[in-house]
């Protein structure tokens, strides 16, 4: 083997950048072709694939058994705001079995992404339509609550069912179209190349219409919803927050604790480092998408906690109802522990919200177990 031989097996090759003329190069042609790194591993491993099934076979059922509880809610009371909380809950069901089941789990976890290109870009049309139907029927809950409580009159008059599932309806539909553009979503996973002008108006469009633009109205509206409790709080006067307002408050609260991660890493991958080169990146996204996941239990789960202060003050009520017509307080031990443990479990009420739903009974209770013990 020549010199020429042992210096060729001593280096690796290098291979050098195409030229015009390759019989005549230039010193600014020549230099090794930029090495496209390997992908990113997903360091998460199976993580997210047992957290979306348990998501998945809780979630659903919970939000199942809410739908029929706020159905039969909404028909009895004929309450605008009851719903609403039904078509989010619908939304939130439909999020679950496109994004979670058919999204993460059927097409990333058991498929791992083998899909015609066709068919995932179909799915990403009905899975932004679904973000956006979830997020804006609860800004319709949002503007319902405030022309509630700040402009009642007007509420009285304007607010039928009819109308109500009108709006409804529109905002379903605005939602299916605004999620046909999304059909060119990029898929952050594979893209190497650098992101076009379509790829970040797609990501500005989705961080607009999912995040920045419901914030703005939920941060608005509930600014004035606590500004007037607060004033009648101010007057005297009780500010009776109903169940409908309590689970309102916290299921944009929690939506903007919990959608924020994702943003901020969509716009982190667009302008800073892409998902498939840099680890970090890529598990920040993925626990991003599972934080913001349990945005689709939340209205499930504030039901479930404001409807908690009916059970909680069940005790109380028998007890004293016992005490007023059967035995004394003062006369009998077990009436009395039973009294000392019902007031203890009321108590669990004040971290509960919605707590003055009961309001006029709660006084009445207190006032008989005044003028009786």
């Amino acid at each position: 083997m020549g010199l020429e031989g042992l210096e060729t097996a001593g280096r690796p090759p290098v291979i050098l950048l195409p030229t015009p003329n390759a019989s005549a190069r230039g010193e600014e042609f020549e230099g090794p072709w930029p090495e496209i790194p390997a992908r990113s591993p997903c360091v998460a491993g199976v993580i997210p694939v047992i957290y979306y099934s348990v998501l998945l076979s809780l979630g659903l059922p919970v939000n199942l058994v809410t739908t029929v509880a706020l159905a039969r809610l909404a028909a009895r009371t004929r309450k605008p705001s009851y719903q609403y909380l039904l078509a989010l809950t619908a939304s939130d069901i439909v999020t679950q079995v496109v994004i979670v089941f058919v999204g993460f789990l059927l097409q990333g976890a058991v498929l791992a992404r083998q899909v015609p290109r066709a068919v995932v870009r179909t799915a990403n049309v009905l899975e932004f339509a679904a973000n956006h139907a979830s997020v804006w029927v609860a800004v319709l809950l949002t503007v319902d609550r405030y022309k509630a409580l700040c402009h009642p009159l007007h509420h009285r008059a304007t607010s039928s069912p009819g109308q109500t599932r009108r709006a409804i309806a529109v905002m379903l539909s605005a939602a299916l179209l605004t999620g046909v553009p999304f059909y060119w979503w990029p898929d952050v996973w594979r893209d190497a190349d650098p992101p076009s002008a379509l790829d970040e108006a797609l990501k500005w469009a989705h961080c607009l219409l999912v995040y920045f633009g419901p914030l703005g109205i939920f941060l608005a509206a509930n600014s004035a919803i606590i500004f007037r409790l607060r004033k009648r709080g101010r007057s005297g006067l009780r500010p009776a927050v109903g169940k409908s307002t309590a689970i309102l408050l916290g299921v944009t609260s929690l939506f903007t604790l919990l959608w924020a991660p994702r943003v901020v890493v969509i716009l982190y991958h667009l302008y800073v480092a892409p998902v498939h080169r840099d680890w970090r990146v890529h598990l920040a996204l993925d626990v991003a998408n599972m934080v913001a996941m349990l945005n689709t239990v939340s209205t499930a789960i504030l039901l479930g906690v404001t409807s908690l202060f009916t059970l909680l003050w069940a005790p109380r009520v028998v007890v004293i109802l016992y005490h007023l017509y059967v035995a004394p307080v003062h006369r009998d031990w077990r009436v009395h522990l039973a009294l000392d443990v019902a007031n203890m479990v009321a108590m669990l009420n004040t971290v509960t919200p919605g707590g003055h739903d009961l309001t006029e009974l709660t006084s009445s209770l207190r006032y008989i177990q005044k003028g009786h013990s």
